[in-house]
């Protein structure tokens, strides 16, 4: 499959996901749940952020604004933001049902807010984006503010008490400083940053969220194993290889040193065919599990070894780079695999979890309109 010919197909496919996914609230918000089957049935924080920016133009911008103030009410009077919004307005903080919370409130909930506003303030442009922005800014702050940093500045999980971390391995213990969880802060950083530059006059607030992204890039190299030329997951529990942590880097254009990427682009590229399998991405290699979890989880399943479209646009953006030919048979493969037994969540050898996820190919869409 061309990436030419697979635009038209995959914004097909999205766009199908995105409309059997819609429900609406008990105050006529339209949200947007993960799946299409009713498995995860509330407005799920970082499946949203997802939608709006690898497909936001599939979606109607009041749709987009009702979701995000939808979120914002359900802001915790501490700051934080929530997992998910259920369709009563009921929010939820932390990951695992309600009620049996796996771990504290999760360290990703209010960057992939800034990443839904960020994404919905480009498509309406900035006059419009302004008076929303002056309205919700101070509780974007606050939920940024409230996140876990260490002392040179990176995400930071106190194994004494763990927060639930990113939430696509919000069962995974990670503790000490964090590396995926620092790449999206530090993007969400830069995001506000632009922001307030380019919608108010708020100079400070502007430069406060620029000293705090530049602390992540001066830090982030005390997670990486220069041995191996991979970054670590964590520096506590979970010292383990972050394969999609560095793919996303790469995706989103963290500054590291010429040395640093050279060594990630060369193990992502070397040991390439020990975590994807039909097209989807393991986040460990050779479909390890993580050294601890929050909650049990089957070796070989979900977030312990299973292998997810989640991350497969970014590996295709990569490899779109490094090597075409090998970009177009892995998204041939997974195009295949989604015809044959259906867009799900995660897979496995003799494994399929969740069918109609709408992340899987949303994220592959994302990439697809880059090429």
């Amino acid at each position: 499959m061309l990436f030419s010919d697979g635009k038209t197909r995959w914004t097909a496919m999205a766009q199908e996901l995105l409309e059997a996914c819609k429900k609406t609230a008990f105050d006529g918000t339209v949200i947007f749940t993960p799946d299409g089957v009713g498995n995860y049935d509330a407005l799920w924080v970082r499946d949203f952020g997802y939608m709006v920016e690898y497909c936001g133009d599939l979606m109607e911008p009041e749709e987009i604004r009702r979701c995000i103030e939808f979120i914002l009410r359900g802001q915790r009077a501490d700051g934080w933001m929530p997992d998910r919004v259920e369709e009563s307005g009921e929010a939820v903080y932390a990951a695992g049902a309600k009620g049996f919370p796996v771990g504290l409130a999760n360290l990703d909930n209010t960057p992939f807010l800034v990443f839904a506003v960020s994404a919905y303030f480009d498509r309406i442009g900035p006059q419009a984006a302004k008076p929303l922005f002056e309205a919700w800014c101070t509780r974007l702050d606050s939920g940024m503010a409230c996140i876990p940093l260490d002392a040179e500045g990176l995400v930071y999980n106190d194994a004494a008490n763990p927060h639930s971390p990113y939430g696509f391995t919000d069962t995974v213990c990670k503790t000490g400083r964090l590396f995926m969880e620092s790449v999206l802060f530090w993007r969400a950083c830069r995001q506000m940053e632009r922001m307030y530059r380019t919608l108010t006059q708020e100079s400070a607030a502007a430069a406060r969220y620029g000293v705090w992204a530049d602390r992540v890039e001066r830090a982030l190299p005390v997670l990486f194993d220069a041995q191996a030329g991979a970054f670590f997951a964590a520096d506590g529990v979970c010292r383990q290889h972050d394969v999609w942590g560095m793919l996303y880097l790469l995706y989103v254009g963290l500054p590291l040193s010429p040395e640093i990427r050279t060594q990630v682009e060369n193990w992502l590229s070397e040991n390439r065919r020990r975590y994807i399998y039909k097209g989807q991405i393991c986040q460990l290699l050779d479909g390890a599990p993580w050294e601890k979890l929050l909650i049990e989880v089957p070796a070989g399943e979900y977030q312990n070894g299973a292998y997810w479209a989640t991350a497969s646009g970014w590996a295709l953006d990569f490899f779109r780079r490094s090597d075409p030919a090998f970009a177009e048979a892995m998204l041939s493969e997974l195009a295949e695999d989604f015809e044959k037994d259906g867009i799900c969540e995660c897979i496995n050898e003799g494994y399929r979890k969740l069918p109609q996820f709408v992340v899987s190919a949303v994220n592959v869409r994302g990439a697809l309109q880059r090429a």
